[in-house]
């Protein structure tokens, strides 16, 4: 999915999560584990923001995957679907979804909003 955003969208996304990360420090922990997983196992991170937002992954599912990596990556997104603050999480992938989840990932793990500015697609 090829996604288009302005660097104020995306200036707005990293305020976001900076609030989230001083306002909700362990819900911040939780979803950079979650970011940074799927980085480890080559997921693509719009698999991991279709789970976070409870929508349908689809082509993006990952493919010849173990079944036990596929039931501890989900486990592990459970832990963060039960976290108190989980709306707050959601609400924020949700007004920056035009973003796509890639790059609010990026923006998760601190990439600066500039760097995306005329860059090719992320997955």
């Amino acid at each position: 999915m090829i996604t288009l955003s302005s660097i104020d969208e995306l200036n707005s996304a990293k305020e976001a999560f900076e609030k989230i990360k001083k306002d909700y420090p362990n819900l911040f922990e939780k979803v950079l584990h979650i970011v940074n997983l799927t980085r480890a196992f080559q997921f693509k991170y719009h698999y991991m923001g279709c789970l976070i937002m409870d929508e349908d992954p689809g082509q993006y599912t990952p493919n010849f995957v173990y079944g036990s990596v596929l039931r501890l990556y989900k486990k592990e997104m459970q832990k963060l679907k039960d976290d108190q603050d989980y709306q707050v999480l959601k609400q924020t992938f949700a007004e920056f979804k035009n973003a796509g989840y890639a790059k609010i990932s990026l923006l998760v793990l601190g990439m600066k909003p500039e760097s995306f500015v005329d860059s090719t697609c992320i997955r």
